[in-house]
This record gives C-alpha cells, sequence and structure tokens, in this order.
C-alpha cells in the first residue's frame, strides 16, 4: 500500500461541461483502479480550459449587459474547482460502488499561497482557456488586452503568471480527511492563488502549475509517489523527430542534463519533469512517475510510464 498523489492532466477532463461529463467516466475507472489496490489517493488537476472559458464568458456577457460583473481569476479558479470536483465525486462513487468499495470521496476548495513579489507576475506564461490560430490569438490579445504564446506547437493559448507554490492553506483539512480514509481531491487547478496580508488571505490573478502545487501536496502529506498522468506513455527525448526516444528511467543528473538541453516544452512536459525532481529530491526514498492515464495503476506498480529516482 502507498500514499499517492496524482496530477491529473487535462485530457482526463475535457473541454466543456458536458464533454468532461463523459471523459471522467473512464478518468475515475483509472483512479479507483488504484484504490482497489490498497493505495491512499489525492487527486490534483489541472484547469486550463475550465477557468479560461469561465473568466472568457463573464467577460463577454459582461460586455453586453453592464450589470453581469468580470469575474476575477481567484474566484473563476474556484468555480472551477467546484464543477471539476463535483464531475469526478460522482463518476468515482459510481466506480466504488460498482466494485463494492467503502469509500467517501470529497472535494475540498483549496487555496494556494503564493509570493506576491514572486517574478511570474511580470511574465505570464501559463496557458489558460482553449487553442485558437494564430491571427485569431492577436485579434483577441488586442481586444482583451491579453498576452498569448504558441503552446508546444500545439496552438495559441492565452497566458497569465504562473508563481511557485508557497503552501497549501487548507492542508490540514485535507490530511485529516486523507487520515480517516477518504478519497480527497484537492488543490484543483493548482489551488486559488492567494498572498497573506494584515486582512488575512487575499486571491491573486494568476493559475499556479497544477503539477507544482501537487508536488507540494505531496511533500506536506508525505506521499510514497507522485503519479502526474497525462496523454503519453513515456516521458521523450527528441520528441517528434526521427531519433524520438522514451525513457523508462531517470534520475536527478539525467534531468538536468536534458533540461539543460531543452528537451522538455515549456508549459507542457518541462512543469511535470521539474516536479517530478523536485518531490524525488525532497526525502530519501519518494518516487514520481509521468505516465498515461489509462495506465495509471500499472505505472504505481512500475510496469509502466516514465519513474523518477535516486
Amino acid at each position: 500500500m502507498a500514499k499517492v498523489v496524482v496530477a491529473l492532466g487535462g485530457n482526463a477532463l475535457g473541454n466543456n461541461p458536458e464533454e468532461q461529463k463523459e471523459i471522467v467516466k473512464k478518468t475515475a475507472k483509472y483512479l479507483v483502479d488504484i484504490v482497489a489496490k490498497g493505495n491512499i489517493l489525492i487527486v490534483c488537476h489541472g484547469n486550463g480550459p475550465q477557468v479560461g472559458m469561465i473568466n472568457l464568458g463573464f467577460d463577454v456577457a459582461s460586455r453586453y449587459d453592464k450589470s453581469i460583473p468580470v469575474m476575477p481569476f481567484p474566484e473563476c479558479g474556484s468555480m472551477s474547482q467546484g464543477y471539476i470536483a463535483f464531475h469526478l465525486q460522482q463518476a468515482m462513487q459510481y466506480q466504488l460502488q460498482k466494485r463494492n468499495l467503502k469509500k467517501g470521496v470529497a472535494g475540498i476548495v483549496t487555496q494556494t499561497l503564493v509570493n506576491a513579489n514572486d517574478s511570474a507576475f511580470s511574465n505570464p506564461s501559463k496557458p489558460v482557456g482553449p487553442f485558437y490560430k494564430e491571427d485569431e490569438a492577436e485579434f483577441l490579445a488586442k481586444k482583451y488586452n491579453w498576452t498569448v504564446k504558441n503552446d508546444a506547437n500545439r496552438g495559441w493559448r492565452r497566458v497569465i503568471a504562473s508563481p511557485l507554490p508557497i503552501d497549501i492553506v487548507e492542508k490540514n483539512v485535507i490530511a485529516d480527511l486523507v487520515n480517516h480514509g477518504f478519497i480527497v481531491i484537492a488543490a484543483g487547478g493548482g489551488g486559488i492563488p492567494v498572498i497573506k496580508t494584515n486582512a488575512g488571505y487575499q486571491g491573486i490573478d494568476a493559475v499556479i502549475d497544477k503539477d507544482f502545487t501537487s508536488e507540494k501536496l505531496a511533500e506536506i502529506l508525505d506521499a510514497d509517489q507522485l503519479i502526474i498522468l497525462t496523454a503519453v506513455d513515456k516521458v521523450m527525448i527528441n520528441y517528434g523527430k526521427p531519433n524520438q526516444k522514451a525513457l523508462d528511467k531517470l534520475n536527478s543528473q539525467e534531468i538536468d542534463k536534458y533540461i539543460s538541453e531543452n528537451q522538455f516544452a515549456a508549459g507542457s512536459m518541462l512543469p511535470k519533469v521539474q516536479a517530478a525532481k523536485k518531490f524525488i529530491e525532497s526525502k530519501k526514498g519518494r518516487k514520481a512517475i509521468i505516465a498515461n492515464l489509462a495506465q495509471a495503476a500499472d505505472a504505481i506498480a512500475g510496469k509502466a510510464g516514465t519513474t523518477f529516482s535516486n
């Protein structure tokens, strides 16, 4: 039995509520496979398309009806956490009941503490919302005062600041639920970014990378494994080239070498690899795995994905 923090990529959720409800049925099956093998499970997830959709929806609506407010990003993040957790909870509860597994599932609205002076605020880099063609992205950037960038050659997207997580505000609540046997869905979308002020915590416009927050939460909960699930079977070097190569294992020295060679795309595989490296270096014996969602249970058993260890 292992305590496992799983970070779900966007492929596990879909791009709109109706699509998401269907996709999470499969996602829930793969997650409950982990529980069925006796592991303790904590689930984190991305929210790039969802938070962008919510923010854009309010923005467009407010332009047509001045009584509708523009919704700040922290509030958009909390909304995305709520409805993503709702869909995951329903789908996982069905799978648990189907297998006669007596487990409760709890979704926690989670705040993540960041540094107000983080350099990320002067260099927006985190993709949110849908993909656009270049000319469409440029038009929207001018219209809405966005920053847009090419996202790993998959298309153009809006980008906003992505500061590093310092702490998880609800960490004690999450730990208590885990210790009482609950499957916990937490830190969705990297958590709602907040800064500490004299008046308490205050939300700030940003999106924290869910891989870094998942790693931070895994450290706090003293997890055995950090599993980052994505759309590819393994980490690759020379990706998309004739000499593309899948990697079975990586240690810190090898990771540093490949990062220096720019083998991993920023905003895509790079933060996953960096989070995995940070986790294995945080305590002796810890292991991180990057794997395909469909192979989650096999990855934990060491039969799939790329394993990170020292």
